[in-house]
């Protein structure tokens, strides 16, 4: 009978055998998702264009701009939901090259886009997307390395998320400067097509299998078997403390992505030039928070204290930015915590792991990056309307804080076991 800690696949992976080759699967995964997040993200630089919002014709108001980040994570988490399980069922190599030209198609779309309808609709699109991105990655990872591989691994592919903001923004402001707030999006259309090339070429010999060929050799699991494996993962209460933990913990990068760029402008006087470098600080702590949790993860198996600890953390350090006048010191203070943030979430696929049966790896990666992301979508839209109402963005920064340290507590029963 399958567990709920899973069974390694009897078969291994026939990976290369250089470390160097397989290191860089999670490596190509990495570039997947700054890929993605680049594509998230740029939406949030053009929140303080005045040239954007009027093409779009909605003017100022945060309440709209918070519903293009929205209405992309609404459809991300839709998505993630509901499509995630054909990594389960078809290669999810195919899957992957698939959901990436349909990325850049998307990107080049957006470009063209001159009312806010369009807008709206296609980021609902690119939303669907990129919705199996995480659920797709975390499949190939737990097929390609061992248990004690997989917290570095999967970090690997997560460092994804502050490097393609740290990048991103950056970039995202100087196109934008220099090139009107279009050239944005046929830039990030330029960069899928790159690494489509570089997906096609670096797993080429990478020979991945679905969830069914794992659990049942050759032999393809109909999709009745399909389910009841599933109501295995979905009956086991751990598994969904991890899923709402991870609500809390997409909250707070949500609204931290969606927000960002507005709130060092408006609220920290930070002009759209200094803001191309100092926006980059927060994602570089990140980065770094994420790789050394990924090493004392792997080193010391204690993957809910990990997790719990770090969003506790990152909580306890945004609720200073407020209090804090001077620019730099405020983006120090949030470097702090988006480096907590980093340390916890270095580990949260690996306790994800623990809690799931393998033959449903890429379905539970699915539901548990899906209702994340469903929660996480309501941030931009909530910390604009705080905002507006409030007429203080200090107010949006505080929700941040208490879902964050809400949301770690509910990790308290796993401490022990996990």
């Amino acid at each position: 009978m399958q567990t709920l800690k899973g069974d390694m696949a009897a078969e291994p992976l026939a990976v290369p055998n250089s470390s160097v080759r397989l290191w860089s699967i999670s490596a190509i995964l990495m570039l997947c998702v700054v890929l993605a997040f680049f594509d998230k993200i740029s939406i949030a630089v053009l929140f303080s264009d005045t040239a954007f919002q009027n093409a779009m014709g909605i003017g100022s108001d945060k309440t709209l701009l918070g519903w293009l980040m929205t209405s992309f994570l609404l459809a991300y988490g839709f998505s993630s939901i509901f499509l995630s399980f054909l990594g389960d069922l078809i290669n999810p190599k195919k899957c992957l090259v698939a959901c990436i030209l349909m990325w850049g198609l998307l990107m080049a779309a957006m470009g063209f886009a001159d009312s806010y309808a369009e807008m709206l609709f296609l980021r609902v699109l690119l939303g669907i997307a990129e919705g199996p991105l995480f659920a797709l990655a975390y499949t190939i990872v737990k097929q390609c390395y061992q248990p004690h591989q997989i917290a570095r691994a999967s970090t690997m592919f997560l460092l994804g998320t502050p490097v393609g903001a740290a990048i991103g923004f950056p970039v995202t402001a100087y196109v934008l400067a220099n090139h009107g707030w279009q050239s944005t999006f046929f830039v990030m259309a330029a960069f899928t097509l790159v690494v489509v090339m570089v997906v096609i070429s670096g797993l080429r010999n990478v020979q991945l299998k679905t969830g069914a060929q794992l659990n049942a050799g050759k032999r393809r699991l109909g999709m009745s078997e399909h389910l009841a494996n599933c109501r295995l993962l979905f009956s086991a209460p751990a598994f969904w403390a991890v899923c709402l933990f991870n609500t809390a913990l997409l909250t707070y990068l949500w609204g931290l992505n969606g927000w960002l760029p507005s709130y060092l402008i408006e609220a920290k006087g930070i002009n759209l030039k200094e803001f191309g470098t100092l926006s980059s600080l927060p994602f570089v702590a990140m980065l770094i928070g994420e790789v050394a949790g990924a090493f004392l993860s792997d080193k010391t198996g204690k993957r809910a204290a990990q997790v719990f600890g770090g969003l506790l953390l990152a909580g306890l350090a945004m609720a200073a930015v407020p209090q804090i006048n001077d620019p730099l010191l405020a983006i120090l203070a949030m470097s702090v915590s988006a480096m907590s943030w980093g340390f916890g979430v270095a580990s949260v696929f690996a306790l994800l792991s623990r809690v799931s049966p393998d033959n449903v790896s890429a379905t539970a990666g699915g539901v548990f990056n899906g209702f994340g992301n469903f929660a996480g979508a309501a941030a931009p839209v909530i910390m604009g309307y705080i905002v507006t109402s409030s007429g203080n963005f200090d107010n949006g920064i505080m929700f941040l804080v208490i879902i964050a340290v809400i949301g770690s507590l509910v990790l308290l029963p796993l401490l022990k076991k996990y």
